[in-house]
């Protein structure tokens, strides 16, 4: 899949693809805020990654984590919420 970016403002979740795809990102470059690369692997697959966000301080912050992993259990109980891969396909980029 690749790299994944998570709107620090209204949560939505979106791979660079898909940002380059809106015009949004260009192609050599990371997006502008308020989009923020989400920690983990480069090429990750979300058939082993759990893309999570959770909102604190006001924004929303995301991450990549193993999926049926300590670390991910550890984080749902902590109030993070996983994205399924059918928002992240179907996030509105027009609203940006």
């Amino acid at each position: 899949m690749g790299l994944f970016f998570i709107d620090t403002n209204d949560g939505r979740i979106a791979t660079h693809q898909q940002l380059m795809d809106a015009g949004i990102s260009p192609r050599d470059d990371l997006p502008p805020r308020p989009w923020h690369r989400m920690r983990g692997d480069g090429d990750a697959s979300t058939m082993w990654y759990a893309a999570m966000r959770k909102q604190t301080h006001g924004i929303f912050i995301g991450t990549l984590v193993f999926r049926h992993s300590d670390h991910h259990a550890s984080l749902l109980a902590q109030g993070w919420e996983e994205v399924g891969m059918d928002q992240i396909r179907e996030v509105d980029l027009q609203a940006s």
